[in-house]
Order: C-alpha cells, then structure tokens, then sequence
C-alpha cells in the first residue's frame, strides 16, 4: 500500500504544480517540506501556494510558524509526521513536496535522537555567531570537539554553532549523537519518490522570470516589514533567498536591479546545491523532466 507520494527538486522547478495536480486527481493533502515555506511572514519571497490554490487543495505546514522562531528539522518531522496521519484519517494522499532534501532524508531514514538545546545557550551561541568570525568559533569547536572540529569548515557559521550548541548542553559531540539510528517516518518501499529535474538552463530561466514576478508581487513590502521586525540576523529567515540584497536595496546600498542581479544568482546557486545533493542523497528516486511529466506518471488507480 502507498503511504505517501514525495515530490522534491530544485526551487523553480515546478514540483509545486506536480503536487497540486495530484492533489486534484487523487484526493490528497499536500505537505510542505521546504524549510522556508514554513515561516508566516515571507508568503511571496517563498513562493509560497497561492491563496487560490491552497483553497483548491487541502495544504499543511505552510506560514505556519513566526520567524522570530529558529524552527528545526527535527520539528518538522514530528509537524509532518502528525500531517500525514491526519491526511490518511481522512481518507487522503498525504503528498510532501519541497525543495530541502535533509526534510525528506529525515522521514525516510529518521533523526538521531539528539536532545532539546536549552534557550539560553542557543542565545549564547547565536550571538556569538553574530559578531565572531567564522575562524573563531571553527577554533572553539576544535578545541572542545575536536572530531567535528575536522568535520566542519570555517566558513560553514550555521553548523559550527549548532555543533557548539550540542557540545555546549550535553558534553556529547555532535558525531557521536549521529551515530545513533532514529526511526523512520514513513517506509522507503511503501511511497512514492519522485524528484523534479529539469535542464539546468530552464531552471535559471524559472528562476529569473518568477523573481521578476515577486517583484510585481510585493516581495519588497514583504523584506521591509520583515525588517521592521528587527529579528537576530542569525534566524533562519533572514536567510531566505533574496531576503539580504532586498533589504541592501531598501537601506540604499546598491540598486533594484543590482539586487534582483544577486538575488537572482543567489537562487541559482542554489539550485545548483540542491541538485548535487540530489545526486548523492536521492540518486535511487524517480527523475523526471517537469512538474508535468511528475503528475502524469502517478497512475489514480
């Protein structure tokens, strides 16, 4: 029996549309697993589902958490995982669809159980992150852990604090606390993985033409208002594709067009990450061309 239809692929691809097609044909719910979809205040910027679509379908797990909030994977999973038993107590396909492969490894293969990091030492480290250099904290990390120390670049801020983080509240390294199997969500024999590949050069045109209509769309209302928030700039938010060279284009540091430039290179680089994760994490899932080439491959029976 088939527990769930996955949809993945770069941004731009079209794997949004795959899924609400089959949502359609097949009476399915569909679940976010993009890690910025989830934050309430970047609807455009995300390329989020529309209102009309997501009243055409039944839609989970989306603008459903503030940015002021650092959400995890580890949520996520227990998010989606509560998600999909709803969609199957009502008689639905539970469809995931999105563009952050860790989301999909998680379901399909588990997390290790590594425990709640208190707040005030996520604080800590955060703050730290803001103001050290990257070189710093890697010499911090080196000296107290020194397996992920070799593990983990300089350069890479995001995962030398959570290693600190981890090391910091438990006096366990992260390594360590990867070894351990978690538990599946969903059986890799029982669902359906289909990943959204299009050719390289029709992705960066997607790209280009759907941050013009962004544009049109209020993506630069959007990033003032997020920056009227005045959030830690270490939030995973803040991160969002296009969200730093709008804002320098609303403080006056360079141009609309040299922004949209950056932005829209930012998002190819991207695609081009999500793509070489593909091929090492998802090289055993179902590649097709288009978001239309996904849905028509899904028999309703």
């Amino acid at each position: 029996m088939l527990e769930a239809i996955l949809i993945a692929g770069p941004t731009a691809s079209g794997k949004s549309t795959a899924a609400l097609a089959l949502a359609e044909r097949l009476g399915g719910t569909i679940i976010n697993a993009d890690s910025m979809q989830v934050y309430r205040e970047l609807q455009v910027l995300t390329a989020r589902p529309s209102v009309a679509e997501m009243e055409t379908a039944p839609h989970r797990l989306y603008g459903m958490v503030p940015g002021r909030d650092a959400y995890s994977v580890g949520r996520w999973v227990g998010d989606a995982a509560a998600a999909i038993e709803d969609a199957r107590e009502r008689g639905q396909v539970p469809i995931l669809v999105g563009g952050t492969g860790l989301y999909f490894m998680a379901m399909l293969q588990g997390l290790s159980p590594v425990p709640e990091i208190p707040e005030d030492i996520r604080r800590h480290w955060r703050e730290r992150a803001a103001t050290a250099a990257g070189t710093d904290l890697h010499a911090v990390l080196a000296a107290r852990d020194p397996v992920m120390g070799v593990r983990l670049s300089p350069t890479d801020t995001q995962r030398l604090v959570r290693a600190l983080e981890v090391i910091d509240a438990t006096d366990v390294s992260l390594a360590e606390w990867q070894e351990t199997a978690g538990t599946p969500v969903l059986n890799d024999k029982a669902v359906l993985k289909m990943l959204v590949a299009p050719e390289r050069e029709t992705i960066y045109a997607a790209i280009d033409g759907r941050f013009e209509n962004m544009l049109k769309a209020g993506a630069l209302a959007e990033v003032a208002a997020l920056a009227g928030l005045q959030l830690d700039p270490g939030l995973p938010v803040m991160r969002a594709l296009g969200v730093s060279e709008l804002s320098s284009y609303l403080s006056g540091a360079m141009s609309l067009e040299e922004a949209a430039t950056k932005a829209k290179t930012a998002s190819r680089r991207y695609a081009k990450r999500q793509m070489t994760w593909a091929r090492r994490f998802m090289a055993d899932w179902t590649w097709v061309p288009s978001g239309e080439a996904a849905s028509a491959s899904v028999p309703i029976d």
